[in-house]
């Protein structure tokens, strides 16, 4: 049995939780936290004490927010342990792997980074598709649905009590793609993004219109995650929240549009997501058996999806797979 762990009990960590229960060649052996007391039947650990328990865990899953936790603890956890994350802000990864390659070396351990569905999942069909079809015009579309590390990234904003943000495609630009039209498209002509906001109330209307604007403009100014894009920020009662934002539903496609010999070809690949968090801790969950893996193999460093050979992710013998799925 592979010996896992959890640091990090929001939704990605109570998914991951529900995921290992359901693998056949894994147990979990406790969930690190800062709180004392969680909603689980699982042995909860001091975060501060993550150290202290490396020989008894093969893998830790990192279920830290991507804006700012990830970045920050990651490196120093992959020193102790094989470690695997969800780190989702694309234009950090190369810097991010650097440094997660460096700790990970030091330590003799796997970092399995940017797994998920997007980086993850997604990252292989673009790979796949440009192989496929070398100079091929490519887009992908996320949505409709609420993106886990954007909604992170809107909460962690001074005086936002509670947050969440919808990527929403553009349909026109999605035809545009497959008719072979989007070469020129940007990313942030493709999509929409909404946020629901719930602010810190002051008292006093004229000083909370005041922190608004102030929320508003940091939002739709901060890089990499909104800066680039058309972004709504709207803001909603605690009641309203409570309401009608609750579930994470999430999705979208790669669409891959090129030529070989003489004909020309799509390849389009797409997801319907009923929870995101859940969706994407079992793909984590499965490239923490890889990671597991890589390592008795005898393998050290940073690793991404692009590294590791789909049979490692299964919990099913290579000869099975090659008779059943080939």
């Amino acid at each position: 049995m592979i010996r896992t762990a959890i640091i990090g009990y929001g939704n990605l960590g109570r998914s991951v939780e529900k995921v290992i229960a359901d693998q056949p060649d894994m147990e979990l052996v406790g969930v690190f936290s800062r709180r004392d007391s969680l909603d689980t039947q699982v042995r909860v650990l001091p975060a501060a004490d993550v150290e202290k328990h490396k020989d008894e865990v093969d893998v830790l899953f990192v279920c830290l927010g991507s804006a700012t936790d990830v970045p920050a603890q990651a490196p120093e956890l992959a020193k102790h342990f094989t470690t695997v994350d969800t780190y989702d802000n694309h234009g950090e990864i190369p810097n991010y792997r650097t440094v997660m390659d460096k700790s990970a070396q030091e330590g003799e351990n796997i970092a399995m980074i940017s797994t998920g569905w997007d980086p993850g999942i997604f990252s292989l069909n673009r790979v796949l598709g440009g192989a496929v079809l070398p100079g091929a015009d490519q887009m992908t579309f996320w949505g409709p649905g609420l993106s886990q590390g954007h909604s992170d990234a809107v909460r962690r904003v001074t005086d936002v009590a509670k947050g969440v943000q919808y990527t929403k495609p553009n349909p026109e630009a999605i035809e545009a793609v497959k008719r072979g039209e989007g070469a020129d498209l940007k990313a942030n002509e493709c999509h929409l993004r909404h946020c629901f906001v719930v602010a810190e109330e002051t008292g006093d209307a004229a000083a909370d219109e005041k922190l608004k604007e102030q929320i508003r403009e940091a939002i739709v100014t901060m890089p990499d995650y909104f800066a680039p894009y058309e972004t709504i920020v709207e803001f909603i009662s605690e009641a309203e929240f409570e309401r009608d934002h609750q579930g994470m539903p999430h999705g979208g496609q790669v669409i891959t549009r090129g030529h070989a010999g003489t004909s020309g070809h799509v390849i389009e690949f797409g997801l319907s997501l009923e929870r995101n968090p859940d969706f994407t801790a079992a793909v984590q969950v499965a490239y923490g058996r890889a990671a597991w893996r890589m390592r008795q193999a005898g393998e050290t460093g940073a690793r991404t999806v692009f590294e590791v050979a789909p049979y490692l992710l299964s919990a099913e013998p290579l000869d099975d797979l090659v008779a059943k799925k080939l």
